[in-house]
């Protein structure tokens, strides 16, 4: 059979021709690479809602995480920063742990499991930036550390305190600080910044708790002439705003003072200028709460035991509630050892586990459970608290795991308490609350509620 004869020039017009259009027109990208995580379309975003409020140019944290060139170098990091998930040393600091319990929450900027996957991705591949165009406009944010829930009504500051690069701790008490309020006012949310000419934490010369922070903490309350003494929640290093249930705002009195009257201080390495300040956000005028704040603490301060050099140390608590009570927050407090707790309701023959969450004494955390998801417990429920403790090397918060602790109010003796907020409830209001729930929730005979071991027993069925 003959073999075809080939015009090799028209074949190389040809060639010519195919190589003209490859250069003049787009090529189409592959699935695989259309699908590619990049910077300006899938991590910027992230980083946005959850990164940048500290991770930002003036913020607490040590580098800005917003442009490409900021992020980048950081990419290997965030991966394994943000895999922790729940436990120490987690990004963003956020440690609930997601397969148990209660998993609705105010304010959670935690990452979810797709999140966490394309910063692995894109860390893996290279840190591609992507097209520009996709780049989401900037956040705008303040000079100074900005505010989680927006500008407050009010706002009370401290004294200016100057703690010397190498001072010691020190404990006490602040001036009384007066507050402009004309009239009583209930408070929905409160918030406490701390303020200090530190501007650049890679000025520290050394690791202290809550990098540049001087303020641990500071317990405080706000006292007039006419009204009790109002108790607010403990402000701790690197805590987040608290969220009052809408049914039990606190009220603010007229002329009242706000009163320091535990403060603990210690030194980040620089000599340091720094005030809290208080952001109160108030109900609108006219507002009236429905429900009590519950006087009641989860707590054991009378055997702590925590042995040198052991990790995986359990210590337990109880409290039984004398009447119905809506669970509003969560809020482990331990010290460096700490490492987890867990919140348990025990009804009858029920055990449910309602949280539990990493802790890191370098960033407190207060959760507050999402509307309709507040644990709502009737009396007699059993509340435990576990914390799990690790006094070995292997806790980069421990100084010196040779060392035994015991109860103490010092950073190197340790504590183990719920400080979360609760609320006592009449009859009326513990069965309204379910039936509310039952309809919002639309629940059926089959649903089960975790945290609400009544939810499904409905008067007169």
């Amino acid at each position: 059979m003959p073999r075809p004869i080939i015009e090799w020039k028209s074949v190389f017009a040809i060639a010519l021709a195919f190589a003209a259009i490859a250069f003049t027109a787009p090529v189409p990208l592959t699935a695989q690479e259309s699908d590619a995580v990049t910077f300006t379309r899938d991590i910027a975003p992230i980083l946005q809602r959850s990164c940048q409020q500290c991770h930002r140019p003036g913020g607490v944290a040590p580098m800005p995480l917003v442009s490409y060139e900021d992020v980048a170098p950081h990419a290997m990091a965030m991966m394994r920063r943000t895999s922790i998930r729940d436990r120490q040393g987690t990004m963003p600091p956020w440690y609930v742990e997601k397969d148990i319990g209660i998993q609705e929450y105010k304010d959670d900027p935690s990452l979810n499991d797709e999140e966490v996957a394309a910063i692995a991705a894109w860390a893996r591949s290279g840190a591609p930036e992507g097209d520009r165009a996709d780049m989401p406009p900037a956040l705008v944010f303040e000079e100074t550390v900005g505010w989680r829930l927006g500008e407050p009504d009010l706002i009370v500051s401290t004294e200016d305190i100057v703690v010397d690069a190498d001072s010691p701790d020190w404990w006490g008490s602040l001036n009384n600080i007066p507050i402009d309020l004309a009239e009583d006012r209930y408070v929905a949310s409160m918030e406490i910044r701390e303020i200090n000419d530190v501007k650049d934490s890679g000025r520290l010369d050394r690791e202290t708790v809550g990098g540049l922070y001087v303020f641990h903490h500071m317990l405080f309350s706000t006292a007039s002439r006419g009204s009790r003494p109002t108790t607010w929640p403990v402000h701790e290093v690197g805590r987040n705003p608290d969220i009052f249930d809408p049914g039990a705002g606190q009220l603010l009195a007229a002329g009242s003072v706000l009163v320091p009257s535990s403060v603990h201080l210690h030194s980040n390495g620089l000599d340091t200028r720094a005030r809290l300040e208080v952001g109160f956000r108030f109900h609108p005028v006219g507002y009236e709460p429905k429900y009590r704040q519950a006087q009641m603490v989860i707590a054991n301060g009378v055997d702590i035991d925590i042995k040198p050099e052991e990790a995986n140390q359990q210590l337990h608590a109880y409290a039984v509630l004398q009447q119905p009570t809506k669970i509003v927050t969560f809020e482990p407090h331990l010290h460096a050892p700490g490492q987890r707790m867990c919140l348990e309701a025990i009804w009858g023959f029920n055990v449910e586990t309602l949280a539990c969450t990493g802790y890191d004494h370098n960033w407190v955390r207060g959760y507050t459970f999402a509307d309709n998801h507040q644990p709502l417990l009737p009396e007699g429920t059993v509340l435990h608290i576990i914390g799990y403790m690790d006094n070995t090397g292997a806790n980069r918060n421990i100084p010196d795991p040779r060392n035994w602790q015991g109860s103490g109010n010092r950073s190197v003796a340790n504590m183990f308490l719920d400080l979360g907020m609760r609320l006592t409830l009449t009859d009326e209001q513990f069965e309204q609350e379910m039936a509310d729930r039952r309809e919002i929730l639309d629940l059926g005979v089959n649903d089960h509620v975790i945290g609400c071991p009544l939810c499904m027993v409905i008067p007169g069925n």
